[in-house]
């Protein structure tokens, strides 16, 4: 009963922890532009918004050629919901894919999907052009591109106000710079997951940008080039979508079911952690106080890369020591002997908040 009760408060919950962690909303919606409404544009920039999805939830760049999606490729109005054009400019065609439909595609193909709850990137963004050095700040115009970026590539993003003591900070040669540190503390207000420097400029009519990434002990480098910022926003977000995915999307086959305990549970971080463990088919066990025991299937490091995002810290078990094994005896009347009661099962992960 105490479970059950916990479940059904739980549910009933409206409260959410306050993690950095986003939910990506929109990820099965994917915007392409396109040159008039004719049936054959249509076809090539829906073509397009499948490859577009695929590697939104894959991160990989290779997973549109495997043979398991010929049939979806082929025939892409099986796993759409509806579709529709937008004026713009520039003028896109919105494409609604059905989200179970297209996930189970894709298992069917054997590819793993990286869930919408993915780490919120804090973009620190210096543009160089002949009018001048700026920091894209949010709600300015320069940011458009960036957000579309993210967006199109399923990356949660945040920006800074780009005030004047932010503009002293995100110099070039911090941006561009391998130790975070003179960024960090401009960037703790924002309560992101990841950091993202992007020192992007332009030379002889072309854009080309500089980037680099860190989240945990995760650090990511490159460049990218593009006829102007729209290009270049959307490649920077393709190279940071194909570098993150890998750290929460399990290879094919190397999932497998495992036990997961979580200390310091409360009503709020129930309904958080369901969330977080979704991608891994989460179902609860037992709760004992404020311990909660999940059956998941992932790799082990996928799920501590998720549970990283919600701040969880792992638990070390200790060592317990065995209990001898004391043969049941026969009752003095002859009657069977008493069955001791099976031992819980021991959780392969333990977390606390």
């Amino acid at each position: 009963m105490r479970f059950c009760t916990f479940l059904f408060v739980g549910c009933l919950s409206l409260f959410s922890l306050v993690s950095h962690a986003e939910t990506v909303k929109g990820l099965y919606q994917v915007r392409e532009p396109v040159n008039g409404q004719a049936p054959e544009e249509r076809d090539q920039a829906t073509q397009r918004a499948l490859d577009t999805l695929v590697l939104r939830l894959t991160g990989d760049p290779k997973a549109v050629q495997n043979p398991g999606l010929a049939a979806i490729r082929k025939d892409p109005q099986q796993i759409i919901s509806q579709y529709g054009f937008d004026a713009g400019p520039p003028e896109v065609l919105k494409v609604d894919f059905d989200p179970a439909s297209t996930e189970q595609a894709l298992r069917r193909a054997g590819l793993a999907i990286w869930g919408a709850n993915r780490p919120s990137i804090l973009g620190w963004w210096l543009n160089d052009s002949t009018e001048g050095s700026s920091l894209v700040g949010d709600g300015q115009a320069s940011a458009v591109p960036l957000r579309r970026a993210a967006q199109h590539r399923g990356l949660p993003l945040r920006l800074p106000l780009a005030d004047l003591n932010e503009q002293i900070v995100a110099t070039a040669p911090n941006l561009e710079s391998a130790d975070p540190a003179a960024l960090r503390g401009a960037s703790e207000r924002y309560n992101a997951d990841a950091l993202l420097a992007v020192h992007a400029r332009e030379e002889g009519g072309q854009w080309q940008a500089k980037w680099r990434l860190w989240l945990g002990d995760q650090k990511e480098a490159g460049s990218v080039q593009g006829a102007d910022q729209v290009a270049v926003a959307d490649a920077v977000m393709l190279a940071v979508n194909e570098r993150l995915a890998p750290r929460y999307v399990a290879k094919p086959g190397a999932s497998t079911p495992q036990l997961l305990e979580v200390q310091g549970m409360n009503l709020e971080r129930y309904a958080a952690l369901g969330r977080l463990l979704e991608p891994f088919n989460g179902r609860p066990q037992s709760v004992d106080g404020d311990r909660i025991l999940y059956r998941v299937n992932g790799s082990t490091d996928q799920l501590r890369a998720q549970l990283s995002l919600a701040k969880l810290q792992e638990v070390t078990a200790a060592p317990v020591a065995e209990t001898p094994v004391v043969p049941a005896q026969p009752a003095a009347d002859g009657s069977a002997p008493a069955v001791a009661p099976t031992p819980a099962p021991t959780p392969q992960l333990r977390f606390r908040w």
